[in-house]
C-alpha cells in the first residue's frame, strides 16, 4: 500500500462545517452528554493550537485543544480528536495529537488534559491520573483520564477541580 499523502493544517475558520459532521458522523448525539463536551461548551478552543489533517481537499481528521484550569493551573483539555474511520489505522490520529502538543508547549503551555484510551494515548507521553487527583464536572470513568505534563510536571503533582478557563483569550 502506498503511503497517503497527509497535510496538516491550523484549523481556520472556514474548517468549522467539516469538523462538525466529521465528529457528528464518527461519535454520534452521544457526544453532548459526555463530561469532556461539558467543559468545551461555551468555552472557544484554541484555533492557534487546533489543526486539520487534509488528503487532498479532503478534511479526513481534527484535533482540538480547549482552554481549563486544573486546581489552580492552567491546562489544554485536548479533543476532540477523531479521524475519518476510512483513514483510521493510517497514524493520522497520532499525527495530529503530535502537532498538537508541539504547537501547545512552544506556546507555554505546561499541561494538557484528556478523556481517552491510556494504551493508545500513552505512546504520545500522557499518563493516567490518579484516581480522586483531579474532579472533572460530571461523571467520568477515571482509568480514562490521562494527562501530559509537557514540561515534565509529575503527574502526581497536578491536583484540584477542572474547569473551564475564559481567561486564556
Amino acid at each position: 500500500m502506498t503511503e497517503l499523502s497527509i497535510a496538516l493544517l491550523n484549523e481556520t475558520p472556514a474548517d468549522d462545517a467539516a469538523i462538525e459532521r466529521l465528529v457528528a458522523r464518527t461519535f454520534g448525539p452521544g457526544r453532548f452528554a459526555r463530561t469532556a463536551y461539558r467543559l468545551r461548551e461555551g468555552n472557544p478552543h484554541r484555533r492557534d493550537l487546533s489543526f486539520t489533517a487534509h488528503i487532498g481537499t479532503m478534511l479526513v481528521g481534527s484535533v482540538r485543544l480547549t482552554p481549563i484550569v486544573i486546581g489552580d493551573a492552567p491546562a489544554l483539555l485536548l479533543g476532540p480528536l477523531t479521524v475519518e474511520p476510512p483513514f483510521r489505522s493510517h497514524g493520522i490520529g497520532r499525527r495530529l495529537v503530535e502537532r498538537a502538543l508541539e504547537a501547545a508547549k512552544a506556546g507555554g503551555a505546561t499541561l494538557v488534559l484528556l478523556v481517552g484510551d491510556e494504551p493508545y494515548y500513552a505512546r504520545m507521553g500522557f499518563k493516567r491520573v490518579p484516581p480522586g487527583q483531579v474532579a472533572l464536572p460530571g461523571p467520568v470513568d477515571p482509568r480514562r483520564v490521562l494527562l501530559c505534563a509537557l514540561d515534565g510536571t509529575p503527574v502526581e503533582a497536578v491536583r484540584g477541580p477542572v474547569r473551564k478557563d475564559f481567561g486564556s483569550r
